[in-house]
């Protein structure tokens, strides 16, 4: 999660207010002190900023968070200096200049996939920028192209990017605000996009059809695909001397048809104010788009479908977010209480735990979470048994029942084997929890803490089951296993299909091998890897996972929260 800049400048900077006006930021402000006299179902804390164990904890997500950091300032580079300083002379803004301009003054903006790209061969932050802002009052999900990373060309990774924020604005029913720069399709890697490219637009359609509206302000050129963006909303604004629309430029049409003609008479922002009627508002310059995006926000008459939260201020947790950063395990083989960062996260630090003396590796129960309530599973001690899988199939119906979200802190190796368990039905009842998580219709949020390995990162409604946003620590890991245990499982294989063989087998080969695989699941199951392959909604700081979930609580409830009539068939 990052915060907005001031205006004319590129970096985000910490937000400092939460959805309830003067909260300060998590981790700036003196939580009151634990006392007694304190709500009897508020949670206690053992956590010791002083010991080696919490200070080991704290270096080594300092760490991370410093990684991070050098993938966010990536991002917020854009095209580099070379074109960033062309952009500005050509009188031209910046996308998060033009996102500040949208905004109303001082509401925070909730960026999404900042780091989309990372680790692959596309600039990271895939040249778009997305999140969820309030525009004129109403929230609204925002769509940025970057036109200084290779002219705003869509590429594999921004495709995916500006495909989830279509997703997220029709699930939350969140309007669109397009801010349109791009010479269309990346060319070289058409292969990729050309063919699920087509959804975008699917999907503005479907944002109007169901009655969530879209607006585009078109900065430059909208070439080919690009030019669908205005042509699919609801409503499109151009800017005199600069909108160029069309689904092909002169060069182009010169060699289909032989027409010799040029820029404005093609796609101007005047012709297609005078001629085509594509556009539906004239704007003088890029401010009068924005004030025009924002005047058309101001008339869509939007009301949120949800209910309110049943507090503008709550009470804030009862002890420092700050201390998040010590919590989570450097060693994630050694697990913590996620009670610990209940404390930290829901208000008054008020929590009322559900089955707390049955399935003790699950903790759930309900709080509220900026005066959102929510229902809570957290994982506790790692592995899911039968018991804790079977407590959360019946929390999962009750928060249905109830009509209330649901939130997943995970840190799960996944669900327990070997005979004894096998015997009494880990198979179906971890099935049973999956299929509660699968079928029910609240809203999930899903914040991974530390592991999600095999079929736990299902049951604990990982990218697979949808939920309706999920966000990541900087420590965290995501894969079908652990690194050591994936290698110790293809070393045995290894080892039995030596032996059928009757061939003696290379332990050197087998010490090389298991190194090699540990290495790789190493690199390809950390927060920023998974995040550049947009596995998550963006890797956050710690100290921001309050701040995070009120803001996407708020959004989710632009939508109504309506559970399950019924789920599938529970195998007992």
């Amino acid at each position: 999660m990052r915060a907005r800049s001031e205006p004319g400048l590129r970096a985000p900077q910490p937000r400092t207010k939460g959805p309830c006006e003067g909260e300060e930021r998590a981790g700036s402000a003196s939580p009151a002190a634990p006392n007694e006299g304190g709500p009897v179902n508020a949670l206690d804390s053992a956590v010791d900023p002083a010991s080696p164990a919490y200070q080991a904890n704290r270096a080594a997500l300092l760490e991370r968070l410093a990684e991070l950091d050098g993938a966010l300032d990536q991002a917020r580079a854009g095209g580099g200096e070379k074109y960033v300083t062309r952009h500005h002379r050509r009188g031209k803004l910046l996308p998060q200049e033009r996102i500040e301009l949208l905004l109303d003054p001082d509401s925070p903006f909730l960026e999404l996939s900042p780091v989309a790209g990372y680790g692959t061969d596309f600039p990271v932050g895939a040249g778009v920028v997305t999140g969820i802002g309030v525009v004129e009052g109403v929230e609204c999900l925002v769509v940025a192209n970057d036109p200084t990373v290779r002219g705003g060309a869509v590429n594999p990774w921004s495709l995916a990017k500006t495909r989830r924020a279509g997703e997220i604005a029709l699930a939350n029913r969140l309007p669109m605000v397009n801010l349109v720069e791009s010479a269309g399709a990346d060319l070289p890697s058409q292969a990729e996009i050309f063919i699920p490219g087509g959804r975008v637009f699917r999907d503005l359609t479907r944002l109007s059809a169901a009655r969530i509206p879209t607006v585009s302000v078109v900065f430059g050129n909208a070439t080919a695909g690009g030019a669908y963006v205005p042509g699919m909303s609801d409503l499109t604004i151009m800017i005199r001397d600069r909108s160029q629309v069309y689904l092909a430029g002169p060069p182009l049409v010169r060699m289909a048809t032989g027409e010799v003609t040029d820029d404005e008479s093609l796609g101007g922002a005047a012709m297609h104010a005078t001629r085509s009627g594509l556009a539906d508002f004239l704007a003088e310059d890029e401010r009068d788009g924005i004030r025009l995006a924002r005047q058309c926000v101001r008339r869509f008459n939007w009301r949120k479908q949800g209910p309110p939260p049943r507090t503008t201020c709550p009470p804030p947790p009862r002890y420092d977010p700050e201390e998040l950063l010590g919590i989570a395990s450097a060693d994630l083989k050694v697990p913590f209480d996620p009670r610990e960062v209940l404390a930290r996260v829901l208000d008054g630090s008020e929590f009322d735990e559900f089955k707390s003396a049955y399935g003790g590796a699950l903790v759930t129960g309900w709080g509220e979470l900026h005066g959102y309530p929510v229902g809570v599973l957290a994982n506790a001690r790692g592995v899911l048994f039968s018991e804790e899988a079977q407590k959360a199939a019946q929390f999962i119906q009750l928060a249905n029942a109830t009509d209330t979200p649901l939130v997943f802190l995970q840190n799960t190796t996944g669900y327990m084997v070997g005979t004894e368990y096998e015997q009494r039905g880990i198979i179906k009842h971890g099935a049973l929890m999956i299929n509660a998580v699968a079928n029910s219709t609240v809203p999930h949020l899903t914040v991974n803490l530390g592991a999600s390995y095999g079929a736990g990162n299902y049951g604990m409604c990982g990218r697979a089951y949808e939920p309706r946003f999920l966000f990541t620590w900087p420590n965290a890991r995501s894969a079908v296993m652990g690194p050591a245990q994936l290698a110790g499982v293809l070393s045995i294989v290894a080892r039995q299909a030596a032996a059928a063989r009757g061939r003696e087998y290379d332990e050197d080969s087998d010490a090389a091998m298991r190194a090699m695989v540990e290495q790789q699941i190493e690199s390809q199951s950390g927060a920023l890897f998974l995040s550049g392959r947009l596995y998550d909604d963006g890797v956050i700081d710690p100290r921001d996972t309050r701040t995070v979930l009120g803001l996407c609580l708020s959004a989710i409830h632009n939508g109504p929260v309506q559970g399950a009539a019924g789920f599938g068939v529970f195998r007992m």
